[in-house]
């Protein structure tokens, strides 16, 4: 298996991608949650992307690429497929760099992330709902890409967005007061995990970093556990932020090295975190917000005593999934009991 040609992001690309953003992305706090601390017996910090203008840490990675664009790119426009976040941070983009986007999700998107699309991009974009799943979505995205010769900002698998998303890691190191003994991250397509772990296995090699995924697609831990990339034919897409049939290959061969462990965790389990944010934190969190967090129950030995940072990747969460997120999370405390 070669990997001598494995990209990995420069500590140079990441300042770089930082000095980019400084007026576009927020400094996202980095702050204790005394509740998780008591819970765990150890110091539990949450790294709050949830608190970006578009709720989600994808501003960063979006941007970063469509600043790269060059001139023949600007003028051709781009193209896109989200089933949310990313959709967002692209939008929000193509207003602020007065780039010309068409953005397809797919056609079951909650209503409030449409009109969020659409509230950032304003009229430089133009939403397209196609299809049931991201991945229907991705396949028209794409197409229209070949046909007009426009440019695909892919929401993972790309070196732009990969360096904009590492940022996230670069402001951890900065913040943390203390050396940090874990950080936990959720996976979808493995961008934010790829920019991440290549910046703090940089800086902080001992830091232990735990990849969280959704029991329903487990997608980059099935991939490293066969050691190549699988493409799993069915998934489950409740967790709608992490929820991809198929990593990237660059994203693929970052995770695997960089990566301590992958794990999944059970969609009630999820579901039992946001309901426990919200009423004992107030903290909104969409299902893949919240995967970091309901990790730590499955590392509860090993993180006592420890400083842990639990990246909370947003907070685009929709009231209508109300009863099913209780249901879930009910069904699953029935099992356990």
């Amino acid at each position: 298996m070669q990997t001598t040609t494995t990209y990995f992001p420069s500590l140079k690309s990441i300042e770089a991608a930082s000095k980019k953003l400084k007026k576009v992305a927020s400094l996202t706090p980095l702050s204790k949650n005394i509740r998780y601390s008591k819970q765990f017996d150890c110091n539990v910090l949450f790294k709050r992307e949830d608190l970006q203008q578009v709720r989600s840490y994808k501003i960063r990675g979006a941007y970063n690429k469509m600043s790269s664009l060059n001139e023949v790119e600007i003028e051709n426009g781009i193209v896109c497929a989200s089933a949310g976040n990313h959709a967002q941070g692209v939008a929000l983009s193509c207003k602020l760099l007065k780039i010309n986007g068409t953005i397809y999700m797919p056609a079951p998107t909650p209503n409030q992330k449409i009109e969020q699309v659409k509230m950032f991009g304003e009229n430089f974009i133009e939403v397209v709902l196609v299809g049931d799943t991201f991945d229907d979505a991705f396949e028209a995205a794409k197409l229209e890409c070949e046909q007009l010769n426009k440019t695909f900002i892919h929401p993972f698998n790309d070196e732009k967005v990969i360096e904009g998303q590492a940022t996230v890691g670069l402001e951890i190191l900065k913040q943390s007061e203390q050396p940090i003994d874990y950080i936990f991250i959720p996976v979808g397509g493995g961008g934010l995990a790829s920019g991440l772990s290549t910046i703090v296995k940089q800086l902080s090699p001992n830091t232990k970093i735990i990849g969280v995924e959704p029991e329903g697609a487990p997608s980059m831990s099935t991939s490293i556990q066969k050691n190549r990339i699988v493409d799993l034919k069915n998934i489950d897409n409740f967790v709608d932020g992490a929820a991809v049939r198929k990593v990237g290959d660059k994203t693929f061969e970052i995770c695997k090295q960089n990566l301590d462990a992958v794990i999944t965790v059970p969609e009630g389990k999820i579901c039992q975190t946001i309901l426990e944010l919200y009423n004992k934190d107030a903290i909104v969190v969409e299902p893949a917000g919240a995967l970091s967090i309901a990790a730590l129950d499955f590392y509860a030995e090993v993180i006592k005593g420890k400083n842990v940072i639990c990246v909370v990747s947003g907070s685009n969460n929709d009231i209508t999934r109300t009863p099913e997120i209780k249901e879930r999370a009910l069904l699953y405390a029935n099992l356990k009991h």
